[in-house]
């Protein structure tokens, strides 16, 4: 089992969903919310707004996403981890294409890096 003590600072990053329900906006649509967290501090490093209705960041959302996570410390980590079923296509090859191993693991190994972020989240809307 995967826990935030395994990992130094910036050492992995985890990409999810921070939503679980589409946030509604009048103007645009309906959002999801995609955010890179460093695994061992569960810092969420950056984000972006996609609709609903795509199943990932684009190819240009997934780059800006990692630059603004490298922006941090100044450079990429040696892992991210993605949650098996999401994210099939541009952040996992855009992320490789930067140097940085992904590995697909089971969203349920992942929450007890992102299951706070996603209550605070929950509890703010």
């Amino acid at each position: 089992m995967l826990h935030p003590d395994q990992f130094n600072v910036n050492e992995a990053w985890i990409a999810f969903q921070l939503n679980d329900v589409p946030i509604l906006t009048e103007r645009d649509g309906s959002f999801n919310c995609v955010c890179l967290m460093d695994a061992a501090s569960c810092f969420i490093l950056s984000n972006c707004l996609i609709p609903a209705a795509e199943p990932e960041p684009s190819q240009p959302e997934a780059r800006r996403l990692l630059k603004a996570g490298w922006a941090h410390k100044k450079e990429l980590p040696a892992t991210l981890f993605v949650p098996t079923g999401q994210f099939q296509t541009h952040l996992p090859a855009e992320a490789e294409h930067q140097g940085v191993a992904v590995v697909r693991v089971r969203e349920s190994q992942l929450l007890v890096f992102i299951g706070e972020a996603r209550q605070s989240f929950k509890e703010d809307l």
